[in-house]
């Protein structure tokens, strides 16, 4: 019997480690990256951006960093070096096509009204004998040139959620980005692929407003703040506030020891738990209460963020279970204390001639360039990956959170587990036929 072949969209971490996994099972991996290098996100970046997780947490089981890396958070290059790396060390550049966008992908081997049935889905096997195929269509990324049709036994999606499709706020009419006549609008992707010298050119003495107050937001906010200082100072427009430590290690102890390790998974509810399990997190809330009011008081002491009127509603707990969680850039509230970057709560803003107006004030934020650093649309990028209506309905998201084990997607009989957020420590792939959450390893 031929090996099976095994499609992989994306050339990203978790690609690259799906792709090794597969060959190692015996099976032909094919990888499609659309764009003209491995690694990701990580190819368009802040020049300013760092890993915001511990370097011993953001890397493959079976490949350390090298040991001329001594930064615990190393800069956006160093992490692309060490990805190439691993593609190199285990030969996995020839499984790999760039500059190949995948368009679409379709299943051959039953009808939708088949599939919906899942009469050939369960234990049977059906599903995945030979005539029951997924023809993937490909073009180059550069021309837009259709390429020869993929036809692969079986799928991993490793496209990632924080890329290719920009979450783009709804705004009444006449009140979006066309009602700003006095500059420019555009999204922190956008502007994450400028190479550094056009980035730095666009923002030089520009009055710039930045939505949005997680990673992108952070780090543009101070690139602004270095470029211009508070002469032109850059106003940053938040919804909801966060916990954002300034240190990772506040008393030599890791917060992953704290909240990212097996016992802390038993202090959180998780979907399809049994009776006992449900008993042990009620059991241990008390814990779980303690660990997150320790970094709660000593984020408040170091930071003092009742000065600065950012002290967040939820608790820590919260925002790092949701994985909403980023580093704050060094210096962050001193360029603060400077004026460079302005503070303002809007929970909610429309775009006028002059800049944005938030709800509530009479006069705008006159700005020359609005930066929308409001994040991405993964769920849309998956769901219009397939031709089949079916299988779209299949991508349910009820909110754009991932708690831990539950963006999980079963192509045939191939899944990807996502850790928790911050970094990828072992990417673990297993063939399967049947998914349940809160099963298999981080």
């Amino acid at each position: 019997m031929e090996p099976k072949k095994v499609a992989i969209i994306g050339a990203g971490i978790s690609g690259l480690a799906a792709c090794k996994y597969i060959l190692s099972k015996g099976l032909v991996p094919i990888v499609l990256e659309a764009r003209g290098a491995i690694g990701g996100v990580w190819n368009e970046t802040l020049k300013s951006t760092v890993l915001q997780t511990p370097k011993q947490i953001f890397q493959f089981s079976d490949f350390s960093w090298p040991k001329s890396v001594t930064e615990e958070f190393p800069l956006y290059n160093k992490v692309l070096d060490y990805i190439r790396s691993y593609a190199e060390h285990f030969g996995l550049m020839k499984y790999i096509r760039l500059n190949s966008r995948v368009l679409s992908m379709e299943y051959e081997g039953f009808s939708d009204k088949e599939i919906e049935g899942w009469t050939h889905w369960g234990n049977s096997g059906n599903a995945f004998a030979e005539h029951s195929k997924w023809r993937i269509n490909v073009v180059d990324a550069r021309t837009n040139v259709p390429l020869p049709v993929v036809v692969a036994d079986f799928v991993v999606l490793c496209v990632g959620r924080f890329s290719d499709v920009p979450n783009i706020p709804v705004f009444p009419p006449n009140k979006g980005p066309e009602a700003f006549k006095a500059g420019k609008v555009l999204h922190s992707m956008e502007y994450s692929a400028m190479d550094f010298e056009s980035a730095t050119k666009l923002i030089k003495d520009k009055q710039v407003t930045i939505v949005g107050f997680h990673k992108s937001a952070l780090d543009l906010a101070m690139e602004c703040a270095n470029t211009n200082g508070p002469n032109k100072p850059c106003t940053m427009l938040y919804k909801t506030k966060h916990w954002i430590p300034p240190d990772t290690r506040p008393w030599g102890i890791s917060f992953g020891f704290l909240f990212m390790n097996r016992f802390a998974e038993l202090m959180i509810h998780k979907p399809g738990e049994g009776f006992l399990l449900y008993l042990l997190a009620i059991l241990l809330s008390p814990i779980r209460w303690l660990f997150s009011k320790i970094v709660e008081t000593h984020v408040l002491r170091k930071l003092n963020l009742a000065k600065y009127g950012m002290v967040p509603e939820q608790s820590f707990l919260q925002d790092i279970g949701s994985c909403i969680y980023s580093g704050l850039p060094e210096n962050f509230y001193d360029k603060v204390d400077e004026g460079s970057i302005i503070l303002k709560n809007s929970p909610s803003f429309t775009f006028c001639e002059e800049g944005v107006m938030i709800k509530g004030e009479t006069k705008p934020i006159r700005s020359d360039l609005v930066v929308l650093a409001t994040g991405y649309r993964g769920d849309l990028k998956l769901k219009d990956i397939f031709a089949s209506p079916t299988f779209r309905d299949y991508m349910s998201f009820g909110d754009l959170i991932v708690p831990m084990y539950r963006k999980q997607f079963k192509l045939v009989h191939l899944r990807i587990k996502e850790p928790m957020a911050g970094g990828v420590s072992r990417w673990h792939i297993q063939a399967t036929k049947h998914q349940r959450d809160g099963e298999g390893h981080s």
